[in-house]
């Protein structure tokens, strides 16, 4: 009898290992479908504050995957657009979407304080974060990410709005900068790629 039990322990042993190391050849085969940052480089830390009014530290998000988007609230297009597909990619990820940060960082402080965001992000998914701050420190976090700003551009009424780098960054949950996503990428595509970096952790 002991016998039996010895070999039934063994052979879940061996279903065990056999089943981690399919897994981790198919984890090393995948390709991802983003512009892949090869090798990772690690994301430049920031302290923003978010659409509660409390401080969001990018360290702080160590163990997450971060999703993070440049925008501005009364963009028209880009903007809403991106926002739409982060809600379609948390949908896609299902129980993995808990391991993902979905953030909205403003190009346009001036008009886009803590309640602009409060109401914005609310409008696609109350656990979106919505992120502002003062110029001077948004403005470094727009250097170090390469995004490009210019607020000198108007629209046909003489209103002036933000051109801006129209990208998402996926950072890992090692908080390494490991993709990004030109506007018009595919949801699925996405959502494919941020289904294994989650998985990853």
């Amino acid at each position: 009898m002991k016998t039996k039990f010895l070999y039934i322990g063994v052979g879940v042993l061996v279903g065990l290992a056999l089943t981690l190391g399919v897994w981790k050849v198919l984890a090393r085969s995948y390709t991802y479908q983003g512009s892949l940052i090869n090798p990772p480089v690690p994301a430049a830390d920031f302290t923003l504050t978010d659409q509660q009014g409390q401080p969001f530290r990018l360290s702080d998000q160590k163990g997450k995957v971060v999703l993070i988007f440049f925008g501005f609230t009364n963009c028209t297009d880009i903007c809403p657009i991106t926002m739409a597909q982060f809600t379609q990619i948390k949908d896609h990820l299902g129980d993995l979407a808990k391991d993902v940060r979905f953030v909205f960082i403003t190009v346009d402080p001036q008009r886009d304080d803590v309640d602009a965001l409060h109401t914005y992000v609310g409008k696609f998914d109350p656990s979106f974060l919505g992120l502002t701050g003062d110029p001077a420190n948004l403005a470094r976090v727009w250097k170090d990410y390469g995004v490009y700003v210019n607020q000198d551009a108007t629209d046909g009424q003489d209103n002036y709005i933000d051109e801006h780098t129209a990208r998402i960054y996926a950072i890992d949950a090692k908080s390494n900068l490991r993709l990004t996503y030109l506007y018009g990428t595919e949801t699925d595509v996405i959502a494919q790629d941020i289904s294994h970096l989650a998985r990853e952790n």
